[in-house]
């Protein structure tokens, strides 16, 4: 396997290399992080669930992904597709992060019937359960254990418990890692992923030890000195060895002595002895009869300390487990091989040779499809992939290009699999129609087909309702981007990728991956007349497919070619209408199977359905943001004695506009602060926040007190018949002397920091929301502001987080509203509203009135 199998021994320096950057955040390339804190736990939850794999997700730095950062017991290939997942996806680790629940999904029909694009894109026979990961009690990712569904049934309280202890250990550990680096914000803050998984192995069970002895054999003297664990092997106690070779030439077999002399004769003619094998006494079982153990004598020639002396340095080696094997595997009529956990070849008979038609030597090392050209079907690792992951015996039969057939049997466990392959007689009935879409078929005179054929990438067409299921869920051009680019790359194999959009006749790019600097800027803005393939797919709606750079130089002259060696260029045509192009490029030589370029074709149909709609959307966002930000005000006017600043930032759900707003009214007895939040997200819900802007400041411009500014306005919405209601904090304050009077309808309590830092949520009376009772009364509130105080009025959606209280939430902005330094406002909103920008899923509008009090 190419992936690290290193278990960390104990905690990692912080300052030690591959650590993160200055902010100290548990992220890409900080993997000794990742190692310390997750590697134990996760071994422990998947042995106190019987398991035989584990992985564990965390978020990734923008909180839209769970990236898989721990593997265990499962290939990190096989997992390809799912390394990045989005948290608000139909995926069971995505719900079990959302909810911050334990969910148990013990066989296939369960997981089948509540996460089917899950089950689409694995369709195999295994158990898993998903554990919230959390640090400094925050969600922060996921943890999941693989069972083998055909084990005993465990009921989901019983899972809980298993996994329970495990969790604790990684929360601990996260908690105390994360909050010992530097940095702000609680520990939690802190805890992210955006890098490759970590691979780490599962403990082996034990096997019988290799033992290895030194001797040193005078060939002109025999005479000989050997280690402890040479003698050990031997069978001969230190006190009764005479350090002569009679003494050794004791304990061997009569019939090995030949090898014995043989080794003798091979160092003086050759200077060394390679793998002599003999046998000697063993009489460790204390019976009548001795036994014999199967040793190699390893060695090379040197001289003695005068030079003249002829001297064997040699190794003996215990063989009882390695030798005694192999020999037992040559002597077997079947075919064995074994394949590592990554599907690797790491052993094969002399049979399997016989009967696969591949040497020894070329196997090693690699995948058996790569090597044997008649395996390269994506259904055969398939068979792979469904052994190692329901951890099953699976059974097949092949076609050899020859004609005759081949019975495959693997045995898989959490380390890798072994296979046996026996000569078959043909499929009948059903099982014949079974495996007719999975053979090869013969090839006149039992040759395989020359030349380079695609990389077996098994479940096509799984990628296609996967990625069905993400686009789904893509809203903007830039998501659907990048759930293109995030399905393809991996799913394919493919190294480079460029999206473009037809627009005004010329062709633009949208995304691009794997491309070096500046290749694709001389095909921006290109007419769609221009000689180039990504334009004569878009013009002919066909895909063009060049397995080659000669096929394409062939097609284009004078094309300009990258790295590259294989490319695809597919229309993306929505309901008939041209939308763009999206090319892909392999960095090896790749044939296109005939349902790769189906699977390729359907997948460029959906994403290019996904990207009309998602422009669409941006340009009625667009639109809907402009009218939001036309209702806002555009500046707030200057008044004596105060600093005054607002923000505000749109939900990232439904049309990104919002009943959220603020406003800053000079009036004769001093200035109102005003904050609002219209129920609903929609341009309706824009437009009564704008009736009720309007309202509001001209109830406050003619003078009237708070309570009867509150208490019209609420009239006046009920009086729209809106069908909607509104919550409203509403702050007269006198710069002079600091007094002010405050009115609540339904809206959170204000913050307000004191001259010292210390702040405070300041407990005010409140009346309903605004439009339930058209003749609500609304108690006043007065106060009092020392110099050098700060208020803050907040909507709902600057303390409201999915899965938490808004109180968690105000606590929160307090105490960031305290440990921020206030000497100037802007920063201070900057800093209160970090958190809320930084989050990609805003399900609410947020606005933020600061006034600080000089």
């Amino acid at each position: 396997m190419d992936e690290s199998a290193a278990v960390p021994d104990g905690p990692r320096s912080p300052d030690g290399p591959g650590r993160g950057g200055g902010d100290g955040r548990v992220r890409t390339g900080d993997t000794g992080w990742i190692e310390d804190a997750l590697t134990a736990p996760l071994i422990t939850a998947v042995r106190d669930l019987g398991g035989y794999g584990g992985l564990v997700y965390l978020r990734s730095r923008d909180r839209r992904s769970l990236v898989l950062a721990m593997v265990t017991g499962v290939p990190r290939s096989l997992l390809k597709s799912w390394w990045r997942v989005p948290v608000g996806g139909a995926l069971p680790m995505a719900e079990a992060h959302r909810r911050g629940e334990t969910l148990w999904l013990p066989d296939e029909r369960a997981t089948m019937v509540r996460f089917p694009h899950f089950t689409a894109g694995l369709p195999y026979s295994f158990g898993s359960a998903y554990q919230p990961v959390r640090a400094g009690g925050e969600a922060v990712g996921v943890l999941v254990v693989l069972r083998s569904a055909a084990r005993s049934p465990m009921d989901a309280e019983a899972v809980e418990r298993a996994l329970r202890p495990a969790g604790q250990a990684m929360e601990e550990r996260l908690t105390r890692l994360a909050a010992g680096r530097p940095g702000t914000g609680p520990a939690a803050y802190r805890v992210e992923y955006d890098g490759e998984p970590v691979g780490v192995r599962l403990p082996t069970p034990a096997v019988h030890p290799v033992r290895v002895g030194l001797i040193d054999w005078d060939l002109d003297s025999d005479r000989c000195t050997a280690d402890d664990e040479a003698l050990a092997l031997l069978g001969i106690r230190r006190a009764e060895f005479g350090g002569t070779m009679a003494d050794i030439e004791a304990r061997v077999s009569p019939d090995d002595l030949h090898e014995l002399r043989a080794s003798r004769r091979d160092a003086l003619t050759l200077g060394r002895v390679r793998s002599r094998h003999f046998r000697v006494r063993d009489d460790s079982a204390g019976d009548a009869e001795a036994g014999y153990r199967p040793v190699e004598l390893w060695g090379h020639l040197g001289r003695g300390g005068t030079g003249s002396a002829r001297i064997l340095v040699g190794a003996l080696v215990d063989a009882v487990s390695g030798l005694t094997a192999a020999e037992a595997a040559e002597r077997l009529p079947d075919g064995l091989f074994s394949l590592d956990q990554d599907g690797r070849v790491t052993y094969a008979n002399r049979r399997c040779e016989e009967l696969l038609g591949g040497g020894r030597e070329a196997l090693l090392g690699r995948y058996p499809w790569e090597v044997i050209t008649w395996l390269r079907d994506p259904a055969y690792e398939d068979r792979y992939r469904a052994a190692m992951l329901s951890q099953e015996q699976v059974s097949f039969l092949v076609r050899h290009p020859a004609g005759n057939w081949l019975s495959f049997v693997l045995y898989p466990d959490v380390h890798g699999l072994t296979g046996r392959v026996r000569p078959a007689g043909p499929p009948t009935g059903a099982e014949a129609a079974h495996e007719a879409g999975s053979t090869t078929g013969p090839v006149p005179g039992g040759v395989a087909p020359p030349g380079p054929v695609a990389a077996a990438r098994a479940g096509a067409l799984y990628h296609v309702v996967q990625m069905a299921s993400v686009l789904t869920q893509a809203v903007t051009v830039e998501d659907v981007c990048r759930a293109v680019s995030e399905q393809l790359l991996p799913a394919f194999g493919v190294r480079e990728l460029a999206l473009y959009t037809v627009r005004d006749g010329r062709m633009y790019l949208l995304w691009e991956s794997g491309y070096p600097e500046g290749f694709l800027a001389p095909f921006e803005g290109v007419t769609l007349d221009t000689q180039l393939p990504g334009v004569h797919a878009l013009t002919t709606r066909l895909p063009l497919f060049f397995e080659s750079p000669e096929e394409l130089s062939v097609a284009y002259p004078g094309i300009t070619l990258d790295r590259m060696h294989a490319w695809s260029f597919l229309p993306l045509i929505a309901s008939g209408h041209p939308v763009g192009s999206c090319i892909l490029g392999w960095d090896a030589p790749h044939r296109f199977t005939a349902d790769e370029r189906s699977a390729l074709t359907a997948l460029s149909g959906l994403a290019a359905q996904a990207l009309e709609r998602a422009r669409l959307y941006d340009a009625e966002s667009a639109v809907a943001r402009g009218l939001q930000e036309g209702l806002l005000p555009h500046r707030l006017p200057a008044v004596a004695g105060l600093r005054t600043t607002g923000r505000y930032l749109p939900g990232t759900q439904g049309m990104a506009i919002g009943g959220d707003w603020y406003d800053v009214i000079t009036t004769g007895r001093g200035v109102a602060l005003v904050i609002g939040d219209v129920e609903g997200h929609s341009v309706g819900a824009a437009a009564v926040m704008g009736q009720l802007r309007s309202a509001v400041h001209a109830f406050a411009a003619s003078e009237r007190p708070p309570q009867q500014v509150i208490t019209h306005t609420n009239r006046h919405l009920a009086e729209l018949e809106a069908d909607v209601f509104a919550t409203c904090c509403y702050i007269e304050l006198d710069p002079r002397t600091g007094r002010a009077f405050a009115v609540r309808a339904g809206h959170p309590p204000p913050l307000l920091r004191h001259p010292d830092g210390h702040a405070e949520t300041l407990d005010l009376m409140g009346g309903v929301m605004l439009g339930v009772q058209p003749d609500a009364v609304y108690p006043v509130t007065e106060l009092t502001l020392a110099p050098g105080s700060v208020l803050a009025l907040y909507t709902d959606g600057l303390v409201e987080q999915p899965g938490s209280d808004i109180e968690t939430g105000i606590e929160e902005v307090r105490r960031c509203l305290a440990e921020t330094p206030a000497d100037s406002v802007d920063h201070l909103a900057d800093r209160l509203v970090r958190t809320a920008r930084r989050a990609r899923e805003r399900p609410d509008d947020v606005a933020l009135l600061l006034t600080a009090y000089r």
